[in-house]
């Protein structure tokens, strides 16, 4: 049984720092986060921050031990709070060239993808993903 956590985001956060192969520290500075426990233990989190309210975009950062969770109603509320809670017109995901599992996942729920060059260094590109309210509103998780 999966439940989702909104009232421990320093919990939720943490595990997300921890299970982000290269976040390094950099910490979330402001945020929010909502998290997926499963039989007590927290498996997946997604932390809200650099909120922008004047251009109304949030990043989102995620992560997760176990592709369970990915259940439409958990991924309803996901998006729920940055597209009707905050009113963000588009969230954004940095996510590594190399991680392509969260690539596929971005791809699969309907966010453009731009390539931007070394952006994580000389060896290495990060791509940005980007999803307005509109593409989430007409995806068939939302539907």
């Amino acid at each position: 049984m999966f439940n989702i956590v909104v009232s421990e985001k320093k919990l939720v956060a943490d595990f997300v720092e921890k299970n982000i192969d290269d976040f390094s520290g950099r910490g979330f500075g402001e945020y929010s986060a909502i998290g997926v426990r499963n039989d007590g233990d927290i498996i997946a989190g997604v932390v809200y921050h650099n909120w922008d309210p004047n251009a109304r975009v949030i990043e989102m950062s995620a992560a997760a031990i176990s592709s369970k969770w990915l259940l439409s109603g958990v991924l309803h509320r996901i998006f729920e709070y940055p597209f009707k809670e905050i009113d963000c017109q588009m969230v954004v995901l940095r996510v590594s060239e190399k991680n392509k599992r969260m690539r596929s996942i971005a791809k699969r729920f309907g966010f453009d993808e731009i390539r931007i060059p070394r952006l994580r260094g000389c060896e290495e590109d990060e791509m940005i993903y980007t999803l307005t309210k509109e593409q989430w509103q007409n995806s068939p998780f939302e539907r």
